[in-house]
Formats: structure tokens, C-alpha cells, sequence
């Protein structure tokens, strides 16, 4: 059951897929269109899951799920994981890949592979006050305090050392 996300509990568990490339505004409008009909449709064990989605900055594809009346399951988070696939073929795309890294460069978003970002903060190209993307929050309040977050205060900390 699809709801808006703004209309999630806090509590609601969060999954942020980035794209390793901004997406094109049509891209964007497919993407809109394809997860609204996902979201309708997603059930756990027959229950119909009241899940809500936004997507930031044409890059990041954030799926919420109340899980009050339902969770997910492990089929239900296999079809939601098999959406993001499809998604992934379709638009030439990739949301899977945890090993890189999201973050502002000025006014930019940058991407680079997590061996690239180390090198950067070995270099000093990046700060401990980089706003990085912490794409492991699991609610939607942690997503909504600390997703754009220096990197000092989340987990790429350990690479600034």
C-alpha cells in the first residue's frame, strides 16, 4: 500500500539505494512511475505493506516501510531487492554497489569508489567536515538527522585517520 513518505512513523525502516550517476529528469519520472506500482503491490505474507518512497537529488532512491501493521519479510525484501534489479537493467544504472562512496564536492555530489574516497582523505582532499552521504540509517529518523552528515560523525570517519 503505497503512502506518502512524509506520512511514515519515524520509526519506519529505511533502505537508500544510490545511483552511481545522476539520473536524467525522464529517468527520474520512470523511476517515480515503476516504484509507485511496486509499492501498491508489495506485500509480506500476503499483508499489503504500507511503504512510502522519495527520491533526492535525481541519485538516491529511499524506500520507507511502516512496519506497525507489517513487516518486511525475506521474500517481501527479495522482491523489493529483484525492483531495484529491474531498475538497474533498465536505466544502465547501478543502486546496488555498498563499496562507494556519496558525498558534496562544493556544490556537487560526487561519487567515487570507497578505495578512491580513502585516497582522497589520505590526500587531504576531503575533510572531516565533508558531507558525506551515510546511506546505512535504518529509520526514516535517522535518515532524516543523519544522512547528510559530516563524515567525522558517521562510519567514513575511520577513513580520515
Amino acid at each position: 500500500m503505497l503512502t506518502d513518505f512524509t506520512n511514515l512513523p519515524d520509526d519506519s525502516r529505511i533502505w537508500v539505494y544510490q545511483a552511481n550517476r545522476k539520473l536524467t529528469d525522464e529517468e527520474v519520472e520512470l523511476v517515480e512511475a515503476k516504484t509507485k506500482v511496486f509499492l501498491e503491490r508489495w506485500t509480506a505474507h500476503g499483508a499489503d505493506l504500507e511503504a512510502g518512497f522519495e527520491l533526492k537529488y535525481n541519485r538516491f532512491i529511499v524506500l520507507g516501510l511502516n512496519q506497525e501493521n507489517a513487516s518486511a519479510s525475506g521474500c517481501s525484501i527479495d522482491a523489493s531487492v529483484s525492483f531495484i534489479q529491474s531498475l538497474e537493467k533498465e536505466l544502465d544504472v547501478d543502486l546496488l554497489d555498498k563499496m562507494n562512496v556519496t558525498f558534496y564536492s562544493g556544490d556537487y555530489i560526487a561519487y567515487k569508489p570507497l578505495a578512491d574516497f580513502r585516497k582522497m582523505a589520505k590526500a587531504r582532499s576531503v575533510s572531516p567536515n565533508t558531507v558525506v552521504f551515510n546511506n546505512l540509517v535504518n529509520t526514516k529518523a535517522e535518515y532524516l538527522e543523519n544522512w547528510e552528515v559530516p563524515a567525522k560523525d558517521s562510519w567514513h570517519n575511520r577513513f580520515l585517520a
